[in-house]
């Protein structure tokens, strides 16, 4: 009888430090707009946005298996003179064939090419966006709010399930919000 509980014990802790190792892939990554600034540059309004953008589990796994991962980005605008918005998506992908990842921004049709994910990642910390016209027009004082997720519907059919079900697939960032300074 002895040797019987000193096993199933031993199973109990077995499958507990297994569990702790499926809870861990579990986690969800991280999501962080640690900065965003409006930019009148030659070509027009631009949003420069330092995201930071730390993939886990399955997330990962999909991009590293050519799955596009996408980031769903609006910006919207309040002031004095009603609402103004700007949404795109941001699309990452792997390509496993040429070993490439590539960074593609849905609203300005613009690609970009990476031979590591760190360099993708260097990207999304120093994204530019351009924006409508609009945004070059916007008083000081306006009040901007950013937010930046996931987008499951983007995603393959097989993985949406699971996506809104498991809690590694919830990633997305607090709302960053700031005002147009004057000048």
């Amino acid at each position: 009888m002895r040797l019987w509980k000193k096993l199933a014990v031993s199973l109990i802790l077995a499958g507990f430090l297994g569990g702790c190792d499926a809870l861990r892939e579990q986690a969800p990554g991280s999501l962080e707009v640690r900065e965003a600034q409006l930019v009148s540059g030659a070509d027009g309004m631009r949003l420069d946005v330092n995201l930071d953008c730390r993939f886990n589990g399955p997330i990962n796994d999909a991009l590293e298996h050519g799955i596009p991962v996408t980031l769903d980005i609006r910006l919207r605008a309040q002031g004095v003179r009603g609402t103004l918005e700007d949404q795109r998506q941001v699309e990452l992908r792997y390509f496993p064939l040429t070993r490439r990842y590539q960074l593609r921004d849905t609203g300005s049709d613009s690609v970009r090419s990476f031979a590591a994910s760190a360099y993708l990642t260097d990207a999304l910390a120093a994204l530019r966006l351009p924006l409508p016209a609009a945004f070059a027009e916007l008083p000081a004082g306006t009040r901007l709010r950013l937010n930046v997720e996931l987008d499951h519907s983007a995603l393959p059919g097989a993985l949406r399930l699971p996506a809104m079900l498991e809690p590694a697939w919830r990633l997305s960032a607090p709302e960053f919000a700031w005002t147009v300074a004057a000048g």
